[in-house]
């Protein structure tokens, strides 16, 4: 229970000074990300659950990455993370999981993902912010990777990269698990206004 405290004091702390950076008042970061602005006053007094779709819109509206409103202050020059150390960010319904391993620092930073899908299993994702790329790549059994309504298979061995301003799924297939690495490449900078 402290840990799930921590980290929405965290979240909480985070998601203030990136809405402070971008310059962003509670009403405009909500119009922007569509996320209530009761919802957003909760989450800045580190109250609520929010979920992993509040996240990323969030995040892709500040123009920072799901972990950099997540992590607390880094802890040395080199992290080594643990994937049973990170609780899952999304738990499909057929026991597949995605867990944010770590993100890189600097300006344009790069989130690493482990992601596990049961056949048939899928993850829809809204479209990010224009200048993010997602790289999945399959490190055993087989997924579809469907983007902007085209389906493209995606097996153990095999990489695939695209611009993640469209909407995407991940849909495990096969008859086994599908397990991959995925990579969202993050452009430097808040969103410009709309």
């Amino acid at each position: 229970m402290a840990e799930t405290e921590a980290a929405l004091r965290t979240l909480a702390h985070n998601v203030r000074a990136a809405r402070t950076r971008a310059g962003l008042s509670l009403d405009e970061l909500g119009r922007r990300a569509k996320v209530s602005k009761g919802a957003l006053v909760g989450l800045e007094r580190a109250q609520g659950n929010p979920n992993f779709a509040t996240l990323v819109r969030l995040a892709d509206t500040l123009g920072v990455s799901v972990s950099a409103l997540m992590e607390g202050p880094a802890e040395g020059r080199v992290r080594v993370v643990s994937a049973d150390a990170v609780m899952p960010l999304w738990a499909g319904e057929k026991g597949g999981e995605a867990r944010l391993m770590l993100t890189t620092t600097g300006p344009a930073p790069v989130e690493v993902w482990r992601w596990r899908l049961e056949p048939g299993e899928e993850y829809p994702s809204h479209p990010h912010q224009s200048g993010v790329v997602e790289t999945v790549s399959v490190t055993a059994g087989q997924m579809v990777l469907v983007v902007d309504g085209t389906e493209y298979a995606v097996e153990a061995g095999q990489t695939a990269t695209f611009d993640g301003d469209a909407p995407h799924t991940y849909r495990g297939s096969g008859s086994g698990t599908c397990h991959l690495i995925m990579t969202v490449h993050i452009p430097p900078g808040p969103v410009s206004p709309a």
